[in-house]
């Protein structure tokens, strides 16, 4: 069976130890995890000079699109300052997130937002993000928990239960949601785990299933399904 080709948006690095210039990079994880599902991953570089230029044309040639999680995304780009827990802001990261989810949402590609990337499609959509979540009862910066999965939705039909454990690594979350998205998943606190896209082919998780994704049967699904709304987009067999 062929494999088909999933687009993993690459992070931009200054530096890498092995290299002597910057990189463009993916998560070993992240690729395992496609790989396993049955998807050949591959990195796709932003230009440098505009990482916007060709885009959709070479999102095109892909069954499908992951965009992975990252830095902190510039508040500007939802309409507010940064408070003093913003940190790390890669405006090209940015720039290119964007525009790669604008083309998905709009071309409606088969695609996988993880963590960072949920959050650039909901301030794509015009949502806003809370920029630093207080303390709760639940431990989201770098612990596993609880996710509920809303009844009826996408995602409940991908994993299967109504319940799922997640590897859980960010301290911002979904504030407002943005146009034509729908919550399909929140922790015990109230935070959006999950939200699907009413018009376009996409999924997004606040949560980092590549952690998993080789013990966890629910993470594992969310790459199967990813690699197979890929295989009937572009019609592999």
């Amino acid at each position: 069976m062929t494999r088909p080709a999933i687009a993993i948006i690459g992070r931009r690095a200054e530096s890498v130890p092995i290299l002597r210039f910057s990189a463009t990079l993916a998560a070993e994880a992240m690729c395992e995890a496609v790989y396993a599902a049955g998807g050949e991953p591959l990195v796709l570089h932003g230009l440098g000079r505009d990482p916007a230029d060709g885009l959709g044309d070479r999102l095109e040639r892909f069954g499908g699109v992951l965009v992975p999680g990252g830095a902190d995304l510039d508040p500007a780009l939802y309409g507010q300052e940064p408070i003093a827990e913003t940190t790390g802001v890669v405006s090209f990261q940015d720039l290119l997130d964007v525009a790669v989810t604008q083309e998905v949402v709009a071309r409606r590609l088969p695609t996988l937002a993880i963590c960072r990337g949920m959050q650039v499609l909901n301030v794509v959509c015009g949502g806003t993000l809370v920029q630093d979540l207080p303390e709760s009862s639940v431990s989201h910066r770098n612990a596993p928990h609880l996710a509920s999965v809303i009844e009826g939705s996408r995602l409940a039909d991908i994993v299967r239960t109504g319940t799922v454990e997640v590897s859980s690594y960010h301290h911002q979350a979904v504030d407002r949601l943005g146009t034509s998205l729908v919550v399909s998943a929140r922790a015990a606190d109230g935070v959006v785990e999950a939200v699907e896209h009413t018009a376009a082919d996409i999924l997004g998780v606040q949560w980092h299933p590549e952690d998993l994704h080789d013990s966890s049967p629910t993470d594992a699904a969310l790459f199967a399904d990813l690699v197979e709304r890929a295989r009937r987009k572009d019609g592999s067999q």
